[in-house]
Parts: structure tokens; C-alpha cells; sequence
């Protein structure tokens, strides 16, 4: 006999400990709504680990970083694909399905990395530094991937950049990640000015801080942190690398210098560990909510398209990264 469908009442469970009962109600109907919506039309929703946990837990599918949404996003059956994160993730899950309907719930779900470069700049930077590989952050439009020849996360970046067996590599557009994966590899690595505004915000006196206020606390610290921030941390991880680490070792009383709904969602997975919570928000992630998940399964809104002429090329990009 089949197990019984999930409901809103059988999911409070899984976030009891983060959202208290009088919110939970306010969420109840919408995620009821969207349970029925993505079996009558046979949908998935991929959130990104900065979701809040009503949508991590409760809605999701497919959960994980950038990578792991990229590579699940090609397994997927259904007929179509809700992209609860920001427009170059969706971009993306286009990019690798491109026969199935990928929404994302609003338009304005954006990213400061994405927009601190364009195409032209990508051809500029080219035309003025000629044979020299670019790699290009997946936290980039599509148009900017079509122009770059082979893309990276957070989690494979420096695997990436030693796969080309060149001296010399380009990465764009995030300053800081290129920063720290240059302190790793022999690669000389030139770097856009590009920076996250949730990472760029930590600062090592905040690490200090924490430390003075919690000894023997674990600092995880995302390497789009400045490198100077990453220097003072005890790991540097994509997402997954530092939900990984605290899956691995454990540690008692941990910090995870990233958005803030990352420590939520990993707290509820480990009850037992205490997490400090200096996080910063990031304003893009938190424009995805219950309600606009259910409205663009209803509505069947926003439909992402790109134009195939940049999509050939720019999927080229996404899967020379996944065959590294």
C-alpha cells in the first residue's frame, strides 16, 4: 500500500523548531495549494539552500548549492521545472532542459554578481586579453556564459580552472572567489571586480567577535567572503562543502558566514549542535515565497526563454563544468 500523501499538517515536523505554530498557519494553505499543483501538473520544484525553511523542507524537491541544482536539473522527468532561487539559476535549469517549462515565481529575483557584468564586457576583456581561457561564475546571465568558455560554482571552481592545463585563466566576475582560489593553485588567475553584496559584508573583525563571544566556536566562511574573511575562518566551502563539513565533524558550536536561511536549514538537519547566527539576508532569495511558487504553478508565471542562439553556446559552457 502506498504511503499517504504529504500535507501541510504531516510537514510541521520538519520546522517546528524555526517557525513557530501562529506563522506556520499562514503558510499552511499555500503549501497544501502547492502539493496539489505539482502532482496535477506533474512539476518539481529545485530550491537553492538559501530558501527559507517553509520552502526547503516543506516544498521542495530537489534541494542543494548551485552545482547540485545544475547536475539534478538534468535527471528531471516531470514536465516542468520551478526554480526557487534567483533568474541565472533558472537560466540555467533552462539551459539543460530545454523541451520542459521552466517558471520562476518573480522576475525581480536577481543577483549582484550577475549584474556587475555583461556580455560586451566578456568580448571586451577578450578582445584585450586574447588566448587566454575565461571562466565564468554560473552566478552570471546566460548571455555572459555564452561568451565564456567553460563556467564554475563555488564548489568546483579551482577543479575547474586546473582542468585546463593553462597557465593563465580569466574568472569572472566574482573578485573575491577568484581570489581565493588563486591562493590554492599554481593557476594565475585574472579576476572582474564583481563582488556578492551578502559576502562581502563579513569582515574578520566579525570573526573575532563571534570568537570572543562563543570560544571554541567553528567558523565555516563561503568563498565569495573576502579573502582576508576566509583567512580567519577554520573551513572555506560552497553551501554544500559546509553542510558537508558539519555533517562530517560535528562541531558543537559552528557559524556559517553565509545567507541566513543557509544556518536555518542546516540547524533543523543537526539539533543536537549550537548555531551562532551572524548571518547577513539576501534580499533577491527572500523575493521567493509560498505564495509566489503557488501563483506561478497556477498561473504558469514567469516562463523563462533565451534566445537559442545564446543558449547553444552558453549550455556548452554549463556542460563542459559538468563533464570536469
Amino acid at each position: 500500500m502506498l504511503g499517504a500523501l504529504p500535507t501541510a499538517a504531516s510537514l510541521y515536523e520538519r520546522v517546528r523548531r524555526v517557525i513557530p505554530p501562529i506563522e506556520w498557519s499562514a503558510f499552511a494553505e499555500d503549501i497544501d495549494a502547492i502539493l496539489d499543483l505539482k502532482r496535477r501538473r506533474n512539476a518539481v520544484i529545485l530550491a537553492h539552500n538559501y530558501q527559507t525553511p517553509e520552502i526547503f523542507h516543506c516544498v521542495a524537491d530537489i534541494v542543494g548549492d548551485s552545482l547540485a541544482l545544475a547536475r539534478k536539473a538534468m535527471t528531471v522527468e516531470a514536465d516542468v521545472i520551478v526554480l526557487a532561487g534567483v533568474h541565472f539559476m533558472a537560466e540555467t535549469a533552462k539551459l539543460l532542459n530545454p523541451q520542459k517549462t521552466v517558471l520562476i515565481p518573480d522576475l525581480a529575483a536577481g543577483c549582484s554578481l550577475a549584474d556587475s557584468i555583461t556580455a560586451e564586457d566578456v568580448r571586451l576583456m577578450r578582445r584585450r586579453i586574447p588566448n587566454v581561457p575565461i571562466v565564468t561564475y554560473v552566478n552570471t546571465s546566460a548571455a555572459v556564459k555564452a561568451e565564456s568558455d567553460i563556467c564554475c560554482t563555488s564548489g568546483n571552481a579551482r577543479a575547474v580552472v586546473e582542468s585546463l592545463g593553462v597557465p593563465r585563466v580569466i574568472m569572472l566576475p566574482d573578485e573575491y572567489l577568484a581570489k581565493n582560489v588563486a591562493a590554492e593553485t599554481d593557476v594565475e588567475i585574472l579576476a572582474w571586480k564583481g563582488h556578492c553584496e551578502v559576502h562581502e559584508r563579513f569582515t574578520p573583525a566579525d570573526i573575532r567577535e563571534v570568537r570572543a563571544s562563543h570560544p571554541g566556536v567553528i567558523v565555516l566562511a563561503h568563498p565569495e567572503c573576502p579573502p582576508e574573511v576566509v583567512a580567519e575562518a577554520d573551513f572555506s566551502g560552497s553551501t554544500a562543502a559546509m553542510s558537508d563539513y558539519v555533517e562530517r565533524q560535528k562541531p558543537p558550536r559552528v557559524v556559517l558566514l553565509t545567507e541566513c536561511s543557509m544556518s536555518d536549514n542546516v540547524a533543523l538537519q543537526h539539533p543536537e549542535l549550537e548555531f551562532i547566527r551572524p548571518c547577513n539576508l539576501c534580499p533577491h532569495m527572500k523575493r521567493i515565497t509560498l505564495t509566489n511558487i503557488r501563483e506561478a504553478l497556477e498561473q504558469n508565471r514567469h516562463v523563462v526563454s533565451i534566445d537559442p542562439e545564446i543558449a547553444g553556446r552558453a549550455r556548452l559552457a554549463v556542460e563542459r563544468m559538468l563533464a570536469v
